[in-house]
């Protein structure tokens, strides 16, 4: 086992945070490390958002301990000896040190052990078998470090092996290449990562979505998606990707203009599909009903959106069809668009919807009532023609002008 110098990551913020100290002191000295993420991130100066720990105590001794710390903890995979410590509005998910006894590709059933290393062996990727004290000493068991350094995502001891334990780890090698990698991805994962992807069909939707939409929403996502296709890995979990191209525009928008990664964007740029299509997606990937909807739209609104939309035309269209998937179908077109010259107006309309406020049509019922018309459903036919003779008319704000639409709608159409 190699060992980086003493309190190399004494200073990190999220170690010495109370919170953290607090649950480490519960635990007990050298009773338990960081591992995983949150040791590879502070190593890489990436953000740290979840902290896992690590620890040679059993299940029970740790919610013991906890307790009396007056820590909260939720018995979220006791099963598999991982507890959640909750304190200060901060949340740990503590795992005792553990050793694989049987697995079926999906799922393990464990043995608990004192032995570090043990532990180590069991867990997918070098970079993710650190470990770290309380005082920041980082314990590399299994030469994780180098593989960091180099941007590196290396299996275990043998690929094939790990990846039969949980096939999910296919698409865990090309997300965690997508994030953290460099370069082409190790020759040995992906040769085994090919090799096994019949194994992908083992696994549920939900757990599929969930390394799919971290893909996607990778720096390098168009490059993942490139090596998935060319291992015959992607058409197993996705098969509905079709244009790389397109998503290859997206993901370089959203960096040159530095916007926030949109994965179920980014997923819309892939596919190219009818409702149904999508309905039959999102039932197999288990989307949710917004995710789902959200596509649907952007692929079936026919609202025409250009780059040189007038701003009466953006307006109306903004209206009609709300900030969100207005700036979706802006995406898809400005992606589409070849004439890199038009990326100024395309950016522009962005910005505009970004600030846009949905006017109030200055109608109510009872004017509609007031003007002749019986309660029921030609209160909202009525309502409506007018609204869209408002909308059209740029959002006018005479009320007279409203009215005297109100009384010919009237006059025209009720009985």
């Amino acid at each position: 086992m190699s060992e980086a110098s003493k309190g190399e990551l004494k200073l990190a913020t999220w170690i010495r945070d109370a919170a953290t100290v607090k649950i480490m002191q519960a635990l007990g000295e050298g009773e338990a490390r960081f591992v995983g993420g949150c040791v590879r991130n502070a190593l890489l100066g990436e953000p740290v958002v979840d902290i896992d720990i690590a620890t040679a105590l059993k299940p029970e001794e740790v919610i013991a301990r906890l307790k009396k710390a007056g820590v909260q903890v939720i018995p979220t995979g006791i099963d598999h000896g991982t507890v959640t410590a909750v304190t200060d509005g901060r949340h740990f998910e503590i795992t005792t040190l553990r050793v694989d006894v049987e697995t079926d590709g999906r799922r393990a059933d464990v043995a608990f052990t004192g032995d570090w290393l043990e532990d180590a062996k069991r867990r997918d990727f070098t970079m993710n078998a650190l470990y770290a004290d309380s005082d920041g000493t980082v314990h590399d068991p299994l030469g994780g470090r180098e593989d960091l350094k180099a941007r590196r995502v290396r299996f275990i001891g043998d690929a094939s092996e790990r990846i039969k334990e949980d096939y999910l780890r296919i698409l865990r090698f090309f997300r965690f290449h997508a994030q953290y990698g460099k370069g082409e991805p190790d020759a040995e994962g992906l040769k085994a990562c090919a090799a096994q992807k019949e194994g992908l069909a083992q696994l549920s939707g939900e757990r599929v979505r969930m390394e799919l939409l971290k893909i996607l929403g990778a720096d390098n996502a168009p490059a993942a998606i490139r090596q998935m296709a060319a291992s015959g890995i992607l058409s197993k979990v996705l098969p509905e990707a079709e244009r790389t191209e397109l998503l290859e525009r997206v993901v370089a928008i959203e960096t040159d203009q530095l916007f926030t990664s949109d994965p179920i964007m980014r997923l819309g740029a892939l596919i190219d599909l009818d409702e149904a299509g999508i309905r039959k997606l999102a039932e197999r990937l288990r989307l949710s009903n917004k995710e789902r909807d959200r596509l649907i739209r952007m692929h079936t609104d026919q609202t025409k959106i250009v780059s040189y939309m007038s701003m009466r035309e953006m307006r109306r269209a903004l209206y009609w069809m709300g900030p969100e998937l207005f700036k979706d179908r802006v995406m898809l077109g400005w992606a589409a668009d070849k004439k890199l010259a038009n990326s100024v107006q395309w950016r522009a309309l962005l910005a505009m919807a970004d600030s846009w406020e949905k006017p109030q049509l200055p109608l109510t019922g009872q004017m509609v009532r007031s003007a002749g018309v019986p309660d029921g459903p030609e209160i909202g036919r009525v309502m409506r023609e007018v609204e869209e003779w408002w909308v059209d008319a740029d959002f006018i704000e005479d009320e007279f002008s409203i009215i005297e639409r109100l009384k010919a709608v009237v006059q025209a159409t009720v009985y």
